[in-house]
């Protein structure tokens, strides 16, 4: 997959934080982790788990 364009880098952001913030929020709430906003922080780490992904997936291929 090659990621040529602005648009797709910023698409692939927000799937990646949608995702965070359902995933890992409701792993956070199930768990009464609730210190910080459980969505935020699952925001968050989607985010910087997908520009991650972004950056290493070209170096594998």
């Amino acid at each position: 997959m090659l990621i040529n364009n602005e648009f797709e880098i910023g698409y692939l952001v927000v799937v990646f934080a949608l995702l965070g913030v359902i995933v890992i929020g409701a792993l956070l709430t199930a768990l009464h982790l609730d210190r910080w906003h459980p969505k935020l922080v699952s925001a968050v780490i989607g985010a910087l788990l997908g520009l991650a992904l972004i950056e290493a997936v070209p170096i594998l291929t």
